[in-house]
């Protein structure tokens, strides 16, 4: 039997009024892929954070033991100085420097105190080698796509000697096929000997790459499945994160859709701001009824997200021509504020950066766009914003310990429930959901669906994008295909299945050739 290279034993970590670890065990082998799955909440973060040295050793209670010794790892240059690299969701690279001197930041080839560029150089070509990424190694950062951003940041891993590698989310901001070479790579790492711990809400991926899966509920360890031994399925996973059986990934909903057109976009065009001559949207048509929820599917850069922020403020492209009419007669969104005066609200895909402010409490982030409801004569009224907050706490049932609570403390799923209370507080008639269940686990997808089910009821107009095909399937009474800009095709809920979608995007690719 291949022996342990990590074992935590008994880990404990609390903080004020909140266990978020109880007596976790966790033990991953030598060479393997090892899943580590639960809802947001669970512990995930906490326990790597644990083990990375984020929270020091004295922080917590229980053993880390590490190639079979205990180990106290003080802080995260310990943990990496032992060959444990922890690559977050977040990147952690600076997009102004090149790919090589991103690989050794901190982990200089010098010679003397100085950098021999020609060195880092000829290291960097091979470590990109290594993880299959054909770019330039003086290729600043910032002119790469988030798929290859990842690559590099699994080299330059590789380039601290790392032997475990720990991937929070790696793929959540991932083009399909990005994130099948991702997977792959780590299947090939794993033949080299590399041991992995993949940390994702992707429950198929989950399925497709680990050998071995824990899964953690409430900060508990509640079991450990192994490939061969027991049955591993997205529904068993599933069984085990949430305490049940779930038989339905989206809620029931007995759609009531008006007759009459309630929101149009019209003959919608943009410029790409960035390449001359190029168009990001192409004459775009798109129709939603009063309680309809509308999918717009499509592969990652088909313009989904750019037709959401143009129509909303004008946010996104340049020379934006079209009409928007809602009701019958055209309205004007050209800004953000006009936008919101005609009840359009824009819930964005980056939650983090442009949806919340995360140094700020619940309460704030809730009524930000309300101002008015809150105010008197320009003076803001604590009482009843507090009040309001506390509504919509209750009302989509967001965990946390008070309106007072930062919305960067938040697990992911709550994270999104105070976006889209923001947004329902503006009381719109059309919301654009752009990727509203990015990131968060299935329990927490099954109460945010629940929710666009709840507004689709009271007659508001939905439009939903989202990357994951399923997603948008399973939710939306019409789907438009989009395929570099432009709409390709438009299917009932009874014609939209994924082998049609495709068909649509295919077709259209095989005319444009």
């Amino acid at each position: 039997m291949t022996e342990n290279i990590l074992e935590m034993r008994n880990i404990t970590k609390e903080f004020p009024g909140v266990r978020a670890l109880d007596r976790v065990n966790f033990s991953v082998k030598k060479g393997s892929v090892h899943a580590l799955v639960g809802e947001n909440g669970a512990g995930k973060s906490t326990l790597m954070n644990v083990l990375g040295g984020v929270y020091p050793y004295g922080t917590y209670s229980g053993d880390i033991v590490w190639e079979g010794k205990v180990c106290q790892f003080k802080n995260i240059k310990d943990s990496e100085k032992a060959g444990i690299a922890i690559i977050h969701q977040e990147l952690a690279l600076i997009p102004y420097l090149s790919i090589a001197e991103n690989l050794f930041i901190g982990n200089e080839r010098a010679k003397n105190g100085i950098v021999d560029w020609d060195l880092t150089y000829n290291e960097a070509k091979k470590l990109l080698l290594r993880v299959g990424l054909k770019e330039d190694p003086n290729t600043l950062v910032k002119d790469i796509n988030v798929g290859k951003q990842q690559l590099v940041e699994i080299a330059k891993a590789l380039g601290k000697n790392a032997k475990l590698l720990v991937l929070d989310e790696p793929t959540a901001a991932l083009t399909e096929r990005d994130s099948r070479h991702l997977l792959e790579l780590l299947k090939e790492l794993q033949k080299a000997g590399m041991t992995s711990i993949l940390i994702s809400h992707k429950l198929n991926e989950v399925a497709a790459v680990a050998d071995t899966i824990t899964i953690l509920r409430d900060g508990k360890t509640i079991e450990t499945l192994v490939d061969g031994r027991d049955e591993i399925t997205e529904d068993r996973i599933i069984k085990g994160m949430v305490g049940r059986e779930m038989t339905e990934r989206f809620p029931k909903r007995e759609a009531n859709i008006g007759k009459e057109v309630a929101f149009e976009i019209r003959d919608w065009s943009a410029d790409n701001p960035l390449i001359e001559g190029k168009k990001l949207l192409d004459h775009v048509n798109i129709k939603v009824h009063k309680g309809e929820i509308v999918g717009l599917a499509g592969l990652m850069g088909a313009g989904r997200t750019e037709l959401a922020m143009s129509v909303f403020g004008g946010l996104c492209g340049k020379n934006i021509t079209g009409k928007v009419f809602k009701d019958g007669v055209e309205i004007d969104t050209g800004t953000v504020q006009k936008a919101i005066a005609n009840k359009i609200a824009y819930v964005t895909e980056d939650r983090k950066t442009a949806g919340l402010i995360l140094m700020d409490d619940i309460r704030t982030n809730i009524t930000l766009s309300s101002l008015g409801k809150v105010s008197s004569r320009s003076v803001l009224d604590p009482d009843r914003e507090t009040q309001l907050a506390e509504e919509y706490r209750e009302k989509l049932n967001i965990k946390s310990r008070s309106v007072f609570q930062k919305a960067g403390s938040l697990s992911g799923g709550n994270q999104q429930k105070v976006v889209l209370s923001k947004w329902i507080l503006t009381e719109p008639d059309v919301l654009i959901l752009d990727e509203p269940t990015r990131g968060i686990d299935v329990g927490a997808k099954y109460e945010i669906y629940t929710i666009i089910n709840q507004l689709a009821s009271e007659g508001k107009c939905v439009i939903m994008i989202s990357s994951e095909l399923p997603e948008v399937l399973g939710i939306s009474d019409r789907v438009y295909v989009l395929n570099e800009g432009r709409v390709v095709g438009e299917l009932t809920k009874e014609e939209a299945k994924a082998e049609t979608v495709m068909q649509c995007i295919m077709a259209n690719k095989r005319l444009g050739a």
